[in-house]
């Protein structure tokens, strides 16, 4: 069998925008309870003790009682069609040939970061959705914040880099993605605003520095940074 069947057949986890797991092709039901342990060891990429992870994931239950519930998913995980988890007497870890989108997501989001993106980086980052949106476990919440971060960066980088190279409507699609997921964020209405001046817009860069400085305004109470006013100069009066 090729390497390419294996990659094709290996079970693939999804996290982003919601839990979903398909394998050869197949969507994968598994219960609530099952799927949080799955997620929790999607989002390590070590093995982790079993107490751990059980402590973790039933933070109200005894000790026992977590151990007895990590035992009892354990053993709904045994699904004829594909191995999602390693066990040993005292470890646990998701199984290495399950592909999970949010590593995939993370990997290209860091290679932007290090000023090397590939095809396809811009349209998967901007595809990419929140860390499981309906978990709410600190676990959870940490690495959606972190992977949010991360990718907020990754699409202002893109929009600098096209904005570079002359590819303005990638550009301004990077910066519209990055200002969708947070428009706050006052960097990222700004490397949309350089997009919309380089590409010769002045009215669009008005039009967004208004935008901003309204949702600043009307939401934080603040006002745009002397940078932004900067950049924008006259216009921000017009």
């Amino acid at each position: 069998m090729s390497s390419a069947t294996l990659i094709a057949d290996a079970p693939r986890l999804e996290l982003l925008d919601g839990f979903r797991l398909r394998s050869g092709g197949v969507t994968v039901r598994l219960q609530p309870g099952v799927q949080r342990l799955v997620a929790f060891l999607a989002l390590h990429d070590r093995p982790l003790q079993r107490l751990y992870v059980a402590g973790r994931l039933w933070t109200e239950a005894s000790q026992d009682a977590a151990n007895a519930n990590l035992r009892t998913a354990l053993w709904r995980l045994r699904h004829p069609s594909c191995r999602l988890v390693e066990a040993t007497v005292r470890n646990l870890a998701l199984d290495p040939d399950v592909i999970v989108d949010l590593r995939e997501a993370t990997c290209r989001a860091q290679r932007v970061l290090a000023g090397r993106h590939e095809p396809g980086d811009l349209t998967a980052l901007i595809a990419a959705g929140e860390l499981l949106p309906d978990h709410y476990d600190d676990w959870v919440m940490i690495e959606r914040e972190r992977f949010r971060q991360l990718r907020l960066h990754a699409l202002e980088r893109l929009c600098e880099e096209c904005r570079d190279a002359g590819r303005f409507a990638e550009a301004t699609e990077a910066g519209l993605a990055a200002v969708a997921t947070e428009p706050l964020r006052e960097s990222a209405h700004r490397v949309l605003i350089r997009t919309h001046l380089a590409e010769g817009n002045a009215g669009e860069a008005a039009r967004q520095y208004r935008v901003y400085r309204d949702l600043a305004r009307n939401e934080l109470g603040v006002a745009p940074s002397s940078r932004l006013r900067t950049l924008v100069g006259s216009l921000a009066d017009a």
